[in-house]
């Protein structure tokens, strides 16, 4: 069979960018091993005879959900990742993950073991790695989530300088669903999360002076953004003064990533007293410049993101007639990853992009610092 080869994949709805040689998974689930039910009470596990090499591939599989890409990143072959989770499988007396689509999907048992091994891992590797980071050796892999307006800016920067210097470390992008994204990075389900997260940096900051201790979920600074007013070229909005009654009454596109009609621009307009026609939710700013491009509805969108879209000739840029709070885009984190050197190099990289993208021409205002 094919060996696959994949070094990013970035993932936004129904768009999708792969750099690899697709090809299909070996079934690892034997037709004849009937499942064991996953709601079952847990069987004590004897530690003792555990092979604890099992735990790393099992972490490299939740982390993918791929079994292709697991064996790559592990050195192993695909055959030999199966037989590792066959016997950690029998060893904790559940499926632990079955095949889902082009990969697999965990179970509850999985989900439920999987922050702590990661934490252990991750605490006994920092415990052993010494010296500065070996970024061309590193073939660690990441995965990250951030808005599609976010990727566009900060991916290029950032995977030229992996080619550069960490040619063997993996991200993987996810599409960013929320703005609070501290369960899903104590989980463990992401390594970095990347945006406008205005509630969990006050949680985080509110909980830091009140306990006096350091929080789980650290964060950083990357850049402030400033939103625009966006419509296609021809609209007839487009020319003469913006005010806030032509803006109220005109027909809206709110990009939202939970579908909510409802947005930091409906909140600034209703505490002056005043409302606009959401009439279409859509949780990726590509689609929004697209939806815009051929129709008369108005959209918000980052003012450095639109030279981005590919089809900024059609669009026009109005500033918006009420004031809007800064947008502040950070990096979050668990605490557990701080000390771990592929993930300060990560963070120190991702602040460089940002610094990078905004030196460009077009480039909004400069980056602010992030702590390493």
């Amino acid at each position: 069979m094919r060996q696959c080869s994949k070094d990013f994949q970035w993932i936004f709805g129904i768009h999708t960018i792969h750099k690899y040689n697709g090809c299909m998974e070996k079934p690892f689930i034997s037709e004849d091993r009937p499942p064991v039910p996953s709601n079952r009470p847990p069987v004590p596990v004897n530690f003792r005879t555990l092979d604890l090499n099992l735990l790393r591939v099992f972490d490299e599989v939740m982390a993918e959900r791929n079994l292709t890409r697991a064996a790559t990143h592990l050195a192993m072959t695909q055959p030999a990742v199966s037989n590792a989770l066959r016997r950690l499988r029998d060893a904790m007396h559940d499926e632990l993950v079955v095949r889902a689509g082009y990969g697999v999907q965990p179970t509850p048992r999985a989900l439920e073991l999987w922050p702590a091994v990661r934490a252990a891992l991750d605490t006994l590797r920092s415990a052993m790695q010494t010296g500065e980071f070996d970024a061309a050796g590193s073939r660690d892999s990441f995965v990250l989530a951030m808005a599609d307006a976010t990727a566009a800016l900060l991916m290029p920067p950032l995977v030229r300088r992996l080619e550069a210097e960490a040619p063997g470390l993996s991200l993987r992008v996810r599409p960013l669903l929320t703005r609070d994204p501290r369960a899903l990075l104590s989980s463990g389900e992401l390594d970095l999360a990347i945006g406008y997260f205005p509630a969990a940096v006050a949680a985080i900051d509110m909980a830091s002076m009140q306990d006096g201790g350091p929080e789980p979920i650290e964060h950083g600074r990357l850049y402030d953004s400033n939103y625009v007013c966006v419509m296609r070229a021809g609209h007839p909005l487009a020319t003469g003064p913006l005010d806030l009654d032509r803006y109220c009454a005109a027909r809206h596109l709110l990009v939202s990533f939970s579908g909510r009609p409802f947005g930091f621009v409906d909140e600034s307009l209703a505490a002056i007293g005043r409302r606009r026609r959401v009439v279409l939710t859509v949780n990726q700013f590509f689609t929004a410049g697209q939806v815009v491009a051929s129709t008369d509805l108005l959209t918000v969108l980052p003012h450095r993101f639109v030279p981005t879209t590919g089809i900024a000739p059609r669009l026009v840029m109005r500033a918006l007639p009420m004031d809007l709070p800064i947008v502040h885009v950070d990096q979050l984190w668990h605490r557990r990853s701080a000390a771990r050197p592929a993930h300060a190099w990560l963070r120190r990289a991702v602040t460089d992009a940002a610094r990078e993208a905004f030196e460009m021409p077009g480039g909004g205002a400069a980056p602010a610092s992030a702590p390493a």
